[in-house]
Formats: structure tokens, C-alpha cells, sequence
């Protein structure tokens, strides 16, 4: 009794951590609360009754629907690169040791490691210096940089608990490399994959620093997010649509936890 009473931590240390989860969490539920609110001139206290008046206002607007709609294609299309990229380096990487393989995986690593305007502006010069115009494909690549470290981390994670023994084997019985890669390793590595592919999915669409340098004059969701702070009658439409980018950004987040828990075991990994 007395030593699981000292494993607990102090009544005042418990009392910071959750005064920490507070103060982090209180400015959203201020805003999932008045996305609620029936009153329009924004944050009048107390809330001014309940009404989903504002969710119809808000995806009736144009701008709203372009916006979610360009930061939607943009997002699966910085996903799909990732798990590309992230798969293959993972699986050039895993394995074998040669010369530059740290130097390799820290540049997979920089970007999402750098401050974001760092990484801006380094994409800003790239493109500039190639003479490209900042657009669509330019927000895309620029997204694709940082999410393929998610996918690689998992992938690569993945990997290194897969047994060799298992294509050893396949490889004996017959298969060829992409017959022991899609009966044998891709389902070994589903979860993952389909982990990181949600986590870039998350981190590609509510990302505010890189987009605002390789955006050009393309208006994503979290640009558009970021311009109506000057527009304070609009605070309750702008609500409504924080609300949506936290949902969806929180559910792959949760997804790719819940598809990940449990899964450190491969089948074959410890014959």
C-alpha cells in the first residue's frame, strides 16, 4: 500500500499537468463552443443560445468551399508522395549500412525538424532559382517535404521488426521480388502505411508557414483561416470552419494512434 502510494505523483505537480491540458485546450472549446453560439457579433459571454445556423452559412459561401476543397486535393496529394518516397527510402535505408546513410536520413529528417519559415523560404529560393511559379504543384511538393518523415519513421519502425527469414523464404519457394513484396512484406507493413499516410494527410492540411512562401496566389484553408482575422463580422463563420480543420485534422491523428496500438508484434519477427 505505502510504495503504491509513493509511485503517485504530488497533489500539486498533478494539479500543474492539469492546469497545463487547461490551458492548452480552453482556446478550443472557446471556439467549438460559440461555432455553437446564435449570437453574431462573435465572443459575447455568456453564449447567446444554441444554433447550427452557422455551419449552413459557412459551406454556403464559395470561398469556403474552394478553400476546403484545394487544401483536400492538396493534402492527398502530398500524402500519396510521401508514402512513395517515405516507402521507398525506408526500404533502401533499413538494411544496409553504405556511406552517406546518415547524411541521407538527416536531409529525410531537416525538414520537419527546421522552424517552417526556414523551410519556406529555402522552397521559396529553390523555385525562384528554376523558375518556377508558385502555385498548386509548388504547395504540393513543399507539403511533401515534411510529411515524408512521418511515413519513413513508421515505415522504416516497421521494417526493422520484420524478419528477413520471411522473404528468405519466400524467395526460396518461388516468388519474385514483387510477388515476396506484395504477398509477404505490404501486408506486414499495411498499418504503418496506412498510419503515416494519415498523419501526412493531417500535417499537410491545416500547415500554415511553408504554404504561405510556395502558395502564390492560391487560397488554401489555412490561408484563408489566417486572412479573416481581419474580418471581424465573419468571426462566426471562421469558427465553424476552425472547428472542421480540428476535426480533421484530430480524427487521422486518432486513426493512425488506434491502427498503430498493439501492432509492435509481427507475426514471423522472432523466428
Amino acid at each position: 500500500m505505502h510504495s503504491d502510494q509513493s509511485d503517485r505523483a504530488p497533489w500539486w505537480l498533478r494539479l500543474l499537468a492539469f492546469g497545463g491540458i487547461g490551458f492548452l485546450f480552453l482556446p478550443i472549446a472557446v471556439i467549438v463552443l460559440y461555432a455553437f453560439n446564435a449570437e453574431s457579433s462573435g465572443y459575447s459571454f455568456p453564449p447567446q443560445g444554441f444554433t447550427l445556423g452557422w455551419f449552413a452559412a459557412a459551406f454556403a459561401r464559395d470561398d469556403v468551399l474552394a478553400a476546403i476543397g484545394l487544401s483536400l486535393r492538396l493534402a492527398a496529394l502530398a500524402t500519396v508522395l510521401a508514402l512513395l518516397l517515405g516507402t521507398l527510402a525506408a526500404a533502401a535505408l533499413y538494411r544496409r549500412d553504405f556511406l552517406g546513410k546518415d547524411a541521407i536520413t538527416m536531409m529525410l529528417i531537416l525538414p520537419i525538424a527546421l522552424p517552417g519559415i526556414i523551410t519556406g523560404i529555402a522552397l521559396l529560393s529553390a523555385f525562384r532559382l528554376a523558375d518556377i511559379t508558385p502555385g498548386f504543384w509548388t504547395i504540393a511538393i513543399g507539403h511533401a517535404t515534411f510529411c515524408v518523415v512521418v511515413v519513413y519513421n513508421n515505415v522504416i519502425a516497421r521494417f526493422r521488426r520484420i524478419s528477413t527469414s520471411l522473404l528468405e523464404a519466400s524467395q526460396d519457394l518461388g516468388a519474385d521480388m514483387w510477388q515476396s513484396f506484395r504477398y509477404v512484406i505490404l501486408p506486414q507493413i499495411a498499418t504503418a502505411l496506412l498510419a503515416g499516410g494519415m498523419l501526412a494527410f493531417a500535417l499537410s492540411f491545416d500547415e500554415i508557414i511553408v504554404t504561405t512562401f510556395t502558395a502564390g496566389n492560391e487560397v488554401t484553408l489555412p490561408i484563408w483561416m489566417l486572412n479573416q482575422l481581419t474580418r471581424p463580422r465573419d468571426v462566426p463563420i471562421t469558427n465553424v470552419v476552425a472547428l472542421c480543420v480540428m476535426l480533421m485534422t484530430a480524427l487521422p491523428i486518432l486513426a493512425a494512434y488506434t491502427l498503430t496500438r498493439g501492432t509492435e508484434d509481427i507475426a514471423g519477427s522472432g523466428k
